[in-house]
Order: C-alpha cells, then structure tokens, then sequence
C-alpha cells in the first residue's frame, strides 16, 4: 500500500518525519520538505515505516544518488541522495534536538566536515557473501546481500585489491581493511588472520592486528585526537586521566605525550590492549588494564581528576554512567558516535552537576545518517 506524504523533518536514525492525520510515519529516501509517495512497509502500534517510490515535490538538496547498487537496496548509504552539505545540516539537527529533549541543553551545534567529497573514506569495510559466494552489502533491514563490484565508499586499495572478484562461504562476513602502508588485511568471520596494519595519528604510530578497532574514515583518527586534546587544554591539561574504552591507545598514548600525563586505559579487548601496549611501549606513564568498564570502576574507589570514555553506539549506558558520577571526577570528555544515547547520559551527569565545556561533532561517515560528537564537561563548584 502507497500513501502521499508531506515530510517535516529529519529524525535519528537516518528516517524523516511524515504526519499524515497524527499518525507518525518513518520514510526512508525522503528529504524534509519534500510530498512523496512511499510504500508502507512495516505498521508497528506507534509508528508506520515507509519507503519513498515516487517524489512528487523535491528538495533542491536532492541528488541523483552517486550508486547504482542503492537502487537495488544496498544499505550504509542512507544519505547518498542529499547533498553533502545538506546531510550536515540535518545531523546538526538531529543532535540539536536530542540535546535539548533530552539533557535541557538548547544550544547552536554544527557537523564539521571531514572530507571533501564523501566518497573513497573508508580504510575498513564489512562486506557479506550471499549463496553463490559474491561479496556484496545488506540490504537495509534486511539479511538479504546484495552483491557488488566496488565499494564507492572505500579507499582505491581497497577497490583495486581483488577483494570483489574472490568467493566466499555462504554467509560470511568478510572485513577488509588497509593502512598507510598499502596492506590489505582480510578477516573472516572476526577470526584473528596473523596480519599486522599500522596507522598514524597525530605523529605516533600505532601497530594494529586484523581484528582491532581503528576508526574507519581515513581523516578521524587525527581529527578527533586534535580535538580531543584542544577540549583537555580548554579544561586545563591534565596530569592524570582515566580513559575507558580505550581500544588501542589512540586518545590515552597521544594524551600521555602531549600533557606527559599518566594514563590508564580500560579495555576488554585482549587484541586492543595488546596492541596499544606495543604500539606505546615509549610511553612509560601510560598503563592498559584489560577489563570490562563497568566492572572496572566498581572496583575504584577514587577518580584522576579527568575521565575520558568512547563508548559503543549504545553509550556509556545507565550503570557506567552512575560509577562516574560515584567517583565525581572534575572533568569528563566523552566521544560519542551516537547522538541519542550521548544526550541520555548528558541529561544524567548534568543532573549530578556537570555542565557543558566544549562540543564539537564531525561527519567522519559521509553519505550516511552517522556522526561523531566530541563533548567535555566540568564539575560545577557547589
């Protein structure tokens, strides 16, 4: 079943906002301001899903979208038919809103941009095999692969590696990464290939295995570490910080030589913490503790004076949130690559009396819904 529809607004997650007679509908390929026609896919109690099949009225930022295979349902471009500087806009809005819903904050925000094109940004991508053995992307909500020949998102090493002419088990998740150096790591299924990729960021160089973390635009490791520490110099520098979900090291080894601050890194990834010990081994105030987060600060009794924590898409959730506010360290930076459940644990540490610093957010995922906030906070004087 279709149905006409005038769009009002952009909502998290990469839908906009359709309310025909009160009833809220989540259209997928529209743009605010447009009247389509979708097709009802899915009718839940509160809500209705739809795609668009048809624009009646576009937006002047609608694009021809820059690829074929999104036509035929590839998902992970979800914005590829906005205009880049429109897509921007639109995730400002999105974190402009959950802001003031959510913590009460009613503050300017912008989405600086990461790149000039939003295509060929990827060093690390996750591809599916389908039954005949082809690579390709899921299509959105949906286990179904559809294959493909390129990757417009990907870097050219990645596009010229072979990777899509080779064949796979039915099912497999195949994840295909490179490094500054040209190496092509394939991982299948998550298991660990001997590899070794090495990055830099910000001068240091980090020696990574297949299977660890590392952020996938080629610009955001050096571009959120900056910032990271243009928040920690507005705050006063730090001598001592406590960095969760550290992965790597990419925050706490460039925090410990740039500040010469001691640094303990909390992570729960052998691979990660091992890692960024051999990749920060020059390095002898910062120290990894292989553990989950939360269990970690249950055990702590006392917080450095700085806590820094990059959580996953979920956020630093409820219980981690509180064992922060227990140890009321002064200062808080928080990197957050989900606009929703950044504002939720905002509207909890601001109720214990921390108040906003600092707040940047870039678009390090071009031509999809994604973004990442970089916040700092201070504990207000009682």
């Amino acid at each position: 079943m279709s149905i006409e529809l005038r769009i009002e607004k952009v909502a998290h997650g990469g839908v906009f906002v359709a309310r025909p007679e009160g009833k809220v509908v989540l259209v997928s390929g529209a743009i605010d301001g447009e009247l389509v026609r979708a097709e009802i896919t899915e009718e839940a109690k509160s809500f209705i899903r739809a795609e668009v099949v048809e624009v009646l009225e576009p937006s002047p930022h609608r694009q021809e979208h820059f690829w074929a295979a999104a036509a035929k349902g590839a998902g992970g471009t979800d914005f590829g038919h906005i205009a880049l500087a429109h897509q921007r806009e639109l995730k400002a809005q999105v974190l402009s809103e959950a802001l003031s819903r959510m913590a009460g904050l009613d503050i300017a925000v912008s989405v600086q941009a990461a790149d000039e094109t939003g295509l060929g940004y990827r060093s690390r991508i996750q591809l599916h095999a389908n039954k005949h053995g082809r690579l390709g992307v899921k299509r959105q909500r949906s286990d179904e692969v559809i294959p493909i020949g390129k990757h417009p998102l990907a870097v050219d090493a990645i596009n010229e590696s072979g990777i899509f002419q080779k064949r796979f088990s039915d099912g497999n998740r195949v994840e295909v990464a490179t490094d500054a150096l040209g190496t092509i790591s394939e991982t299948v299924n998550g298991k660990p290939n001997g590899q070794q990729l090495t990055y830099t960021a910000l001068e240091r160089r980090f020696t990574l295995s297949s299977g660890t973390f590392w952020q996938a635009h080629v610009n955001a490791p050096q571009l959120l570490a900056a910032e990271v520490l243009r928040q920690l110099e507005k705050l006063g520098g730090v001598g001592e910080m406590l960095d969760l979900y550290s992965g790597a090291g990419l925050f706490s080894a460039n925090v410990a030589e740039h500040f010469s601050a001691s640094v303990t890194a909390v992570e729960s990834s052998a691979s990660a913490v091992a890692d960024g010990k051999r990749s920060a081994k020059d390095l002898t105030r910062l120290k990894f503790v292989k553990s989950d987060v939360l269990s970690y600060l249950r055990q702590q009794q006392d917080a450095p004076g700085t806590v820094l924590l990059d959580p996953p898409r979920s956020g630093a959730a409820t219980k981690v949130t509180n064992e922060l506010i227990r140890l009321r360290p002064q200062h808080i930076v928080y990197v957050a690559c989900d606009p929703v459940a950044l504002a939720r644990d905002m509207k909890l540490l601001g109720a214990a009396g921390y108040e906003l610093e600092s707040l940047s957010a870039f678009d390090i995922f071009p031509q999809t819904h994604h973004f990442e906030t970089v916040v700092s906070l201070r504990l207000a004087k009682v």
